[in-house]
């Protein structure tokens, strides 16, 4: 007979975490953050935000 305890299911792994950001104060957190809350709520109290975009832009070749 083996002690060990049961383990626990692996969360599957997210590839690229989301980033947000506050749409008040501008104040940026991630989804696994987010998700720890029992509410999702900024830092400052506001419940607004919006998807942060990278800076970067991807181009493709057209056909």
């Amino acid at each position: 007979m083996s002690t060990e305890a049961p383990k626990e299911p692996v969360p599957a792994k997210v590839f690229a975490a989301a980033v947000y950001e506050c749409v008040r104060c501008g104040t940026r957190t991630t989804q696994e953050e987010l998700a720890k809350l029992p509410e999702v709520k900024c830092i400052c109290g506001y419940r607004v935000f919006k998807k942060a975009r990278p800076s970067v832009v991807k181009q493709i070749k057209a056909i």
